[in-house]
């Protein structure tokens, strides 16, 4: 949903997820987003370097689509979801000119409510953080149980303040740490911790600012033969 964005406009007292990330997006420079997530490319090129027998991936909170369209270069077949149709449209627009259409699905959801049937071999959340509240814990919960067996989940997640940041100004304002996060998965015995730390790197703004910021890393691996 969030990337190292600047403060969406209207953030203030909004409650619809529909409405906020479309106001959000028709204001967003279309070109912001269309590049992978560092992080995510790190974790994912080390863990799941390359798709089996056509692998499916799920990226949740697509946003313009920078990990979807990076994942599909890679070979992944890639359901594309975000809330907001206009970034959709942004994804597919990108996916046809890097001639990925094929491999990459858009797939319009509000996860508060509706979620991406099927399994999948790698899913992926980069930044899922929003002004909106949304139950969160229950969504992450349910994007694990989506993980095939022997598939990976990777959570990259703020864990510190950009200068940049819509949360900027807030008092008070704390992130849990990975371990936590790992733990509000409620995974069982049936689920290897394959990364589960805290990062630092160097982060660039929208408008061109940089910044050394933390970020959340968990990759948990669903064991084989685990349904």
């Amino acid at each position: 949903m969030s990337s190292d964005t600047a403060r969406p406009p209207g953030a203030a007292g909004t409650t619809d997820s529909v409405t906020f990330w479309e106001n959000h997006y028709a204001g967003a420079d279309p070109q912001w987003g269309t590049r992978p997530n560092a992080v995510l490319a790190e974790v994912v090129t080390a863990l799941a370097p390359g798709p089996t027998g056509g692998g499916r991936a799920l990226d949740l909170g697509c946003g313009h689509g920078g990990d979807a369209l990076w994942l599909a270069s890679r070979g992944w077949d890639v359901t594309a979801v975000d809330v907001s149709a206009t970034a959709l449209a942004r994804v597919a627009a990108g996916a046809t000119e890097a001639g990925l259409a094929d491999r990459v699905h858009p797939d319009r959801h509000d996860l508060a409510r509706s979620f991406p049937e099927g399994a999948f071999d790698l899913v992926t959340a980069s930044y899922f953080h929003t002004p909106v509240e949304i139950p969160r814990d229950r969504v992450l919960r349910r994007a694990a149980e989506a993980v095939a067996p022997g598939g990976l989940l990777v959570l990259v997640e703020h864990a510190s303040l950009a200068p940049w940041s819509w949360r900027d100004g807030e008092e008070e304002v704390r992130f849990p740490s990975p371990d936590e996060v790992r733990a509000s998965l409620r995974l069982d015995d049936g689920w290897r911790t394959e990364r589960c730390d805290a990062p630092r790197r160097t982060a660039v703004g929208p408008g061109g600012q940089t910044a050394t910021v933390t970020d959340n890393v968990i990759a948990v691996r669903r064991h084989r033969g685990e349904v």
